[in-house]
Formats: structure tokens, C-alpha cells, sequence
């Protein structure tokens, strides 16, 4: 059995999508393999910012000296389910010029022009840099399936397209995290209470979440559909129970842990002579 610091499992094997995954068997309210509580968890997450930050900036060097290699991470998630909170509390412990953000919208008039992966293509992270994509290439067969925007054998196209297109990150040197944020229908409707009982989160309500929600048993059906058809070992899944935001940081935080240690990386080695160069510094 692996440890991790605070958890009894490794997130990684834990909350990875199996062979035969259900995700109607996994409970948002849960949290698999960390023991703890609020409290022990959000200092957890404040005590692994250093470590997560060295990992990301080594990435980083190593790439001004030709290396390759990159992260992305993928969110996909009901509204609500705090995608926004991963984001300002994982990734500001990482140098900004490390990081590449993308918040997908729903396409424009041109990108409709092109294939669903066109807009996607374009925003795969550079080397060096751990890449984040607030929703992805996944709402063009999750909310199209729901809706009927799309024909089965469209939607059927499209997972083979987004595997073929997974494969070739992987193949070109980037670590692929994905993650479905797995909240209840009832933990939402708190959250969207509570937007409208607090004016200064007015901004983030919108009606459309609320419209979303009427297909609730739709959508956990196609997320369970996305996941069997594209949850390849280049490209594994991760389910996180989200209900409590708590955990759902810690547990992506162990996440792009794991994926940066498994890079296996080291400062780049200077390619000068350091002594000398000290002595041209302490002459200046």
C-alpha cells in the first residue's frame, strides 16, 4: 500500500476510475483515503504549497534548457462543484509564468466553423508548463449527448477523437490529469442558495445552472458514458467526491503532486563554470 503525507491510500489509485467504475456507487459526501478533517485538511493543503511549488518551477527550468515535458490538468464538473476554488487555492501555489489557464466558454461562431478539438488544440500547454483547463473538449459530448445536439455516432466519433488526441500529448511529453468533480444534486442546490443569499455572489449565479439541473439523471449518465469511452491508461479518469470543498483541493492537490514527482525531475545542471563565475561576481 503507497502513503501519502495525510492520506492512508494514494489519490492516484484511490480515486482512479477502474474497469468496471460506477460512478452512481461514488459518494460525493465521501472522502476515500484521507482520515482527517477540515480543519487537519486545509493545513494539509497549505503545508504541500512549497512542495507542489519547487515541482512546478523545476518543470519549469528544465524546459529553458530544451526539455519537453508538461502537466495538464483537466476539470470537468457539474456547476457549482468548485472548480473555481481548486483553481485559486492549488494552483496559487505555483509561479504564474509557470501556469497556463484556459476557461472554456461555449464556442464562438468561428470555432463552430471548425471541429470541436480546433478551439482545444490551441490551448494545449507549452513545455515547461503545468496547463489547466476549466472545462474541456468534454462538454462537446457531455452536454450534447444530454441535449440531443449531436447524433450517437457523432458523440461516438468524438470519444475517439479525444483519445486519439490525449494520445498524442501523452506521446509528446505531457502528463494528462483528469478530473470529474463529483458533487450531489442536493450539495448544488445548497450552493446555489447560498449564492443568492450572499449579494456579493450574486455575479455567479445564473439562471442556466438552475435549467442545467432538470437534467441532472442525464448528465450523470453521460459523464459515466465519457468516462467508459475515454478512460485510457495514457489518460486515466479521476472521480472526486466533491461535496466537501475541503477534500476536493487536497485530493487534486495529491493529484498534480503525484503526477510532477513522477516526472522524476532535477534542476538543470549549470552549463558553466560556477566557481569562476563566483569569482567574476565578488570582482563586480
Amino acid at each position: 500500500m503507497t502513503t501519502v503525507v495525510g492520506f492512508e491510500q494514494d489519490p492516484a489509485q484511490t480515486l482512479r476510475a477502474g474497469k468496471k467504475f460506477s460512478l452512481a456507487e461514488v459518494d460525493p459526501d465521501s472522502t476515500p483515503g484521507y482520515p482527517g478533517n477540515k480543519d487537519s485538511g486545509k493545513a494539509l493543503l497549505a503545508g504541500q504549497d512549497d512542495d507542489l511549488g519547487e515541482l512546478q518551477e523545476k518543470l519549469f527550468a528544465e524546459s529553458r534548457f530544451g526539455g519537453g515535458r508538461r502537466v495538464l490538468l483537466i476539470l470537468q464538473a457539474m456547476d457549482t462543484a468548485g472548480k473555481g476554488g481548486i483553481v485559486s487555492h492549488v494552483m496559487a501555489a505555483m509561479n504564474p509564468q509557470g501556469v497556463q489557464f484556459k476557461a472554456f466558454k461555449a464556442p464562438t461562431e468561428e470555432e463552430k466553423q471548425y471541429d470541436f478539438l480546433w478551439r482545444i488544440e490551441k490551448e494545449v500547454p507549452a513545455a515547461g508548463m503545468v496547463g489547466v483547463f476549466d472545462r474541456s473538449h468534454y462538454e462537446d459530448v457531455l452536454i450534447h449527448r444530454v441535449h440531443g445536439w449531436a447524433a450517437p455516432e457523432e458523440i461516438k466519433r468524438r470519444y475517439a477523437a479525444i483519445n486519439e488526441f490525449e494520445s498524442r500529448l501523452a506521446d509528446a511529453g505531457t502528463k494528462v490529469v483528469k478530473v470529474m468533480l463529483h458533487i450531489s444534486a442536493d450539495e448544488q442546490k445548497k450552493r446555489l442558495l447560498a449564492r443568492l443569499d450572499t449579494p456579493e455572489k450574486h455575479w455567479k449565479y445564473s439562471r442556466g445552472d438552475l435549467d442545467e439541473r432538470a437534467f441532472w439523471p442525464d448528465y450523470m449518465a453521460a459523464y459515466q458514458a465519457a468516462i467508459d469511452a475515454t478512460n485510457t491508461p495514457g489518460a486515466p479518469w479521476h472521480v472526486v467526491p466533491a461535496n466537501k470543498k475541503w477534500y476536493a483541493r487536497i485530493a487534486v492537490q495529491h493529484l498534480l503532486l503525484g503526477a510532477l514527482t513522477g516526472l522524476n525531475l532535477e534542476w538543470p545542471k549549470a552549463e558553466f563554470d560556477v566557481a569562476a563565475e563566483r569569482k567574476l561576481v565578488a570582482r563586480s
